[in-house]
């Protein structure tokens, strides 16, 4: 891992706890810890047993209405890590989880980490195949055996209804990141023949910024044609 990378990761570990610090200032957080301390009474092998420990080994709390966000760590298996969090929005995008807080998410992380780009994608894909799990709570499902939680969501036969509708969005996604980046790249062109060093600073960024846009949408085309390859034959 270079340094880039090694900053990408910074970057997005403060922002989210610099995010987490500001709700929890301007919401009770009583009622969350005492809810933790329900979990943690629950028998081992339960969801809510299992996102207490989580807490607990992470040295966390449960964030005010955002109490949701932990379950979906804990279910699916995905820790809590700077790569991790964005890997979850994108599960949680192609679960059908279309909210403005994991769309800003994702593209935020996304946008840092274009090397994952193609393990984003794969997140994507499997959330749409699991059974969609965006309006469960802790005070439903706290009590069950993840185990069979897990079997539940991950066993899951989508429809082809949204199968067709989730591969028509990845193509017009793709598309459009692809025509935005290159749009942007057109942009930035004339001024990175400037001699002012300001005008080729100010025009660099978006640049790259544009060339990366348009590099995931054509990965992402790719392997979404890939796997219909596949499934054809």
């Amino acid at each position: 891992m270079n340094a880039l990378q090694h900053t990408a990761r910074f970057i997005i570990k403060r922002s989210f706890r610099l995010s987490v610090w500001m709700i929890e200032q301007f919401s009770d957080t009583k009622l969350c810890t005492l809810k933790v301390a329900r979990l943690r009474g629950l028998p081992e092998g339960t969801l809510g047993k299992d996102i207490a420990d989580c807490l607990e080994d992470n040295k966390l709390s449960l964030v005010p209405k955002y109490e949701s966000h932990d379950l979906k760590h804990v279910l699916l298996n995905f820790k809590m890590t700077p790569v991790d969090e964005i890997r979850m929005q994108a599960f949680m995008i192609g679960n059908g989880n279309y909210s403005i807080p994991s769309f800003v998410i994702f593209l935020f992380g996304a946008f840092l980490l274009p090397e994952l780009s193609v393990t984003f994608y794969r997140d994507f894909l499997r959330g749409s195949k699991c059974m969609p799990i965006s309006s469960w709570s802790i005070e439903e499902y706290a009590h069950c055996d993840i185990t069979a939680l897990r079997n539940l969501v991950f066993n899951y036969v989508p429809s082809t209804t949204k199968a067709h509708f989730m591969t028509s969005f990845l193509k017009a996604s793709s598309y459009t990141a692809i025509i935005a980046g290159i749009a942007s790249m057109l942009y930035c062109l004339p001024f990175l023949f400037s001699s002012n060093v300001s005008d080729l600073v100010g025009a660099g960024f978006p640049f790259v910024g544009g060339a990366i846009i348009a590099t995931g949408g054509l990965i992402t085309l790719s392997n979404l044609k890939a796997s219909q390859v596949v499934e054809v034959n």
